[in-house]
């Protein structure tokens, strides 16, 4: 099992709207058959000098095994969100483990 974690900040400017079509381009990840289990997340309210608030959506996608990853990766659903939402990106830090 693979674990790919994705934060995404978005950039300051980003107006709510923006948000939720980006929380919908999230959501449409699910349809790539790869994905065995998803979550969706932002920042929950937590205030501890280890826990990192300051993203703006959580992406915790878990895949059976490297070559379905890999899938995903070069998927057309995947590509199209990246597209399309891209441009809001400030920042995206990726944590993948076994």
């Amino acid at each position: 099992m693979i674990a790919h974690h994705v934060l995404f900040w978005l950039k300051a400017d980003t107006t709510e709207d923006q948000k939720k079509a980006f929380r919908k381009g999230l959501e449409s990840l699910e349809k790539i058959e790869v994905i065995k289990n998803m979550h969706i997340g932002t920042p929950a309210p937590i205030e501890r000098a280890v826990v990192d608030t300051t993203y703006t959506f959580s992406l915790v996608l878990f895949f059976e095994d490297l070559a379905a990853h890999d899938v995903y990766q070069v998927h057309e659903v995947h590509k199209a969100f990246l597209d399309e939402f891209r441009a809001l990106f400030e920042k995206v830090i990726i944590y993948d483990a076994y």
